[in-house]
Parts: structure tokens; sequence; C-alpha cells
């Protein structure tokens, strides 16, 4: 029997963790009887994305920031900063539009990985930004893995809230 051959370099194009879990947490909330009409695969909807989640931002990062480095890549559509909930302050992350996919995937192979105000930044493809997801989805307002994060680290606002709420007693 031959060997199977596993490719040493990973796909740009790929699903990210993020569109994966959020796909599975869709399907599990489904009925298996459900009429509802066929939605495409995600991996289908990451095949042309021209929009890219881009995570582990320092909370002073700014617009103009994020916007110099992404156009190095190619002309930007639409910047859309995250923001806490409830303070509308920004909350470590943001979605980058790109007119066509190539410029997608070239961010994510140029400037995916690197620094940004001393932080190793995250691009994933996302399928397109809604209305809505520009909030973070933690209780507090934030982003979730910050309320649980017991180190300090000052790109991030201090300690995580689980963390300094406990010892604010």
């Amino acid at each position: 029997m031959p060997a199977i051959r596993k490719n040493t370099v990973e796909r740009l194009d790929r699903p990210s963790s993020y569109a994966t879990s959020k796909n599975r947490r869709k399907n599990n909330r489904r009925d298996d009887d459900s009429r509802r009409d066929p939605t495409p695969e995600f991996e289908d909807k990451l095949k042309d994305a021209t929009t890219l989640y881009v995570g582990n931002l320092s909370f002073y990062t700014t617009e103009e920031q994020i916007h110099e480095l992404f156009s190095k890549c190619g002309e930007i559509k639409r910047l859309v900063m995250g923001l806490d909930r409830f303070q509308k302050t920004p909350c470590g992350f943001c979605f980058v539009e790109y007119y066509t996919h190539q410029d997608a995937l070239d961010c994510m192979k140029y400037i995916g990985g690197t620094k940004l105000d001393e932080r190793v930044i995250r691009t994933d493809l996302d399928e397109g930004f809604a209305e809505g997801r520009q909030y973070g989805r933690g209780k507090s307002g934030g982003q979730v893995r910050d309320e649980y994060r017991n180190e300090f680290d000052p790109g991030r606002g201090g300690y995580g809230r689980a963390y300094a709420d406990e010892y604010d007693d």
C-alpha cells in the first residue's frame, strides 16, 4: 500500500479554528428534521472571502495603525474595530475587508504573525462582516479569553476580569 503524503505547508485559505467552531455550534443547534433551505458550507464562503479577522491586538492600537500596516497588501475596502459591548472601547480585534480575495491571502501570508504594538497579531479568513459582530462576546462586554486570563498584560488592559474581581474583595 502506498504511504499517504501529508503536505508540509498549510493552506492559507483553510477555515480558521473560529470559523470551524462557529459552524459546529450552528449545526448542533439545528434540528435534524428542520426544513430550512440548505446554506452553503463555510469552506465555500471562505473560498472567495475578502474579509480577515485580526486578533490579539493591543487595546491601544488605533485604526490608523491597522490601516497603515494592512494597506501594504492591497486596497482596504472597510476596517471595523472590535469594541467592548458596554464601554464602546477597543477590545483587541478587528475586521479588515479587502476588494479581492488575493489581497486577503497576501495579507495572511505576509502580515499574519508579525508584531504590531509589541503584540504578535493573528489573521484568519472570515466569511464576512455582519453588523453586531464588532462587539465582544464576553459577559463583561469584551473578549471571552480576556475574562479568564490570570497574568498581567499591559497591552490588554492589565489582569483578566475574573482574576481582578477575585482580588478586588
